[in-house]
């Protein structure tokens, strides 16, 4: 069996593929291609393992092609959704393609001179001069209604299966246009081999089968499964529903490094083989060493250390790291000092604050600024009777009734965290 598909299979992310599938990969280094429609202006988890398998595919020598779909992104894939995507305007849709490039480009090898290097295309490159006449004549006539509704996704939205309310044929139309781009790529990148998740598997049939009509060629389809949660729940999205993005300007590094983090045992021994490069081997070492200490939760910190360098770097990691241990009570001031605004707001969201003149916040005594000038604690007896308990801390230390707050202990530059025992906080924002 070819290695690429051993891989897969080993890290359970197999699903299908065409018969002859393993012996093209086996006689050629061949070009594959995944797409990436442009919903937003940034890919979130849930597509991670579609970039995880071209980033293995080109490890295994083969050449992979990031699709963006400029065009499909102005349908909507209707495969596994009950109702129609609102259609975006062309602005929107051309800004949304640019970011997406950007994002796929720091995951896959776009560099050198190699045969095998990663390449970007965008389907509204090739479908933007295209007529509907032209298209209806020259690919619509290759297939037939009736292969087009025997799709799954397809027939879900006919039947009204799960709340379906039917499909527009703007939607209809949407295997088709999927399809072309397979042939264009067949001809003019001579890609032979299309992947996706499972759900995916009636469009890239639709482009195998339009391949060998209209080019008398042969193509092929590997899907990989759909991602759930080990209690079949849904994967990559916070309790409220919230995506996780892969730009921290929309999900800070914190936040993705808490979301595997907080992976349960079953997930995590999972996710390891799904998300990460780590080998086999040193794989199965870490899920025995787990389970001769689970409360250790060694698998959880490897997963969340080992996606979030992939996605965010080395540095993003470190500082999400730190956060985490401040969160704790595990972190010097220097620690505290050093985190920036966003990553020191989300942990402590909800925390109440106030703005306070700098004259007001640096160079008095704590007391008064516990008091009167912040207004966390009531009076001034109060906060020496709680300082004199050892019950106050600045920035996460431990202070007593000579400290008084200068420019160095202000947290990026412009906040202080005032706290009382172990749960009670309060937010001074300097200005």
């Amino acid at each position: 069996m070819n290695s690429f598909i051993e891989e897969l299979k080993w890290r359970g992310l197999f699903a299908d593929m065409m018969p002859g599938t393993d012996e093209q990969l086996n006689k050629e280094t061949t070009t594959a291609y995944i797409g990436f429609d442009p919903t937003a202006d940034s890919l979130h988890i849930g597509s991670l393992i579609q970039i995880k398998i071209l980033a293995h595919f080109q490890q295994h020598g083969h050449k992979p092609i990031a699709l963006v779909g400029g065009a499909t992104g102005m349908i909507g894939d209707p495969s596994g959704k009950s109702s129609e995507r609102n259609l975006l305007d062309e602005e929107t849709l051309l800004h949304y393609v640019d970011c997406l490039k950007n994002q796929l480009s720091r995951f896959l090898d776009f560099s050198g001179s190699e045969p095998n290097k990663a390449e970007l295309v965008n389907n509204y490159d090739w479908m933007k001069n295209i007529s509907f006449l032209d298209f209806a004549k020259n690919v619509g006539k290759n297939i037939t209604v009736n292969y087009m509704m025997a799709k799954d996704s397809v027939k879900k939205r006919f039947s009204g299966e799960a709340g379906a309310d039917g499909m527009s044929f703007t939607e209809f139309t949407y295997q088709l246009i999927q399809g072309y781009d397979f042939l264009h790529l067949y001809q003019n990148n001579n890609v032979k081999l299309q992947m996706g998740g499972s759900d995916q598997w009636g469009n890239i049939t639709t482009g195998t089968e339009l391949i060998r009509r209209k080019a008398q060629g042969e193509a092929f389809a590997l899907t990989v499964p759909l991602i759930t949660k080990a209690d079949g729940s849904k994967f990559g999205k916070s309790e409220s529903g919230e995506n996780y993005w892969l730009d921290k300007k929309k999900t800070s590094p914190y936040k993705f490094y808490q979301f595997w983090l907080n992976a349960t045992d079953d997930d995590a021994e999972r996710f390891i083989k799904f998300y990460t490069f780590l080998g086999k081997e040193e794989i199965e070492n870490l899920i025995e060493e787990h389970k001769t200490a689970p409360n250790e939760r060694k698998l959880q910190k490897k997963l969340a250390e080992e996606v979030t360098v992939w996605v965010h770097g080395r540095e993003e990691y470190e500082k999400a790291l730190k956060a985490s241990e401040i969160l704790f009570g595990r972190s010097t001031a220097e620690d505290m000092v050093s985190l920036d605004e966003a990553t020191f707001l989300e942990l402590f969201d909800g925390v109440p604050q106030k703005e306070i003149a700098k004259s007001d916040a640096l160079g008095i005594n704590i007391i008064d600024l516990l008091s009167e000038k912040s207004g966390f604690l009531k009076s001034k007896s109060e906060a020496s009777r709680e300082i004199k308990g050892n019950a106050i801390s600045v920035n996460k230390q431990k202070v007593n009734d000579t400290f008084i707050a200068n420019e160095s202990d202000l947290i990026d530059g412009k906040f202080l965290l005032l706290q009382k025992g172990k749960k009670n906080y309060f937010i001074v924002k300097v200005i």
